[in-house]
């Protein structure tokens, strides 16, 4: 399964047209985007319908930048985007669960709670994908000149439940970056969109 990913566009006709460029090229199987595609709303149906327009299926979740009902909205109007955030989406055999806001708590009471749950249904059979806003903590992507400032409860999550991949974004600081918990690659894969090859297993 091949993805491209991208977080944090804020309206940057530019990144769009890399996001597009490469979409074109690789022809990846679905587009992940990990929020932040307004600024504070504004400019989100003219995103949401150029995104649209690619033609491939995208999984989206808000940042800070977009309410949970915005999200909602501009899903409900274009056809090949689809609102994680809060649930699931199935493909071949992968499992996405997305979990959308946020970006400056440690901790996140909402999300362990739904997490507590996640885990105790999720078919296990098939490989984890975690789409989330906010970086890890304590990883190279929520890595500040002050210090670690990511989520400490999608950072306990991720050790427990070991998801093959994790996307996530906030940080423009630390677009591009890589780092590894146990198993799971965790990406922040940049405004302009990052390629994303996941082989299956023979």
């Amino acid at each position: 399964m091949k993805l491209l990913a991208f977080t944090d566009t804020h309206l940057n006709s530019s990144a769009y047209k890399r996001i597009k460029e490469k979409a074109l090229k690789h022809k990846p199987d679905l587009l992940i985007c990990c929020g932040d595609i307004s600024i504070f709303g504004s400019g989100l149906d003219k995103t949401a319908k150029f995104i649209n327009s690619i033609g491939i299926k995208t999984l989206v979740i808000p940042g800070n930048h977009e309410s949970t009902e915005d999200i909602k909205s501009i899903c409900s109007k274009n056809k090949n985007l689809i609102n994680i955030h809060k649930g699931v989406f199935e493909f071949q055999n992968y499992i996405f669960f997305g979990w959308g806001t946020g970006g400056f708590s440690f901790i996140e009471e909402e999300f362990e709670a739904m997490a507590k749950q996640f885990k105790k249904h999720y078919d296990r059979k098939k490989k984890l994908i975690f789409v989330t806003h906010a970086p890890i903590y304590n990883t190279k992507l929520d890595d500040l000149s002050f210090g670690h400032r990511g989520c400490k409860s999608t950072r306990k999550f991720i050790e427990e439940v070991q998801p093959i991949l994790t996307l996530c974004g906030h940080f423009h600081e630390n677009f591009k970056r890589q780092d590894k918990i146990k198993k799971t690659l965790i990406i922040n894969p940049g405004n302009d969109g990052t390629i994303i090859e996941l082989k299956q297993k023979k």
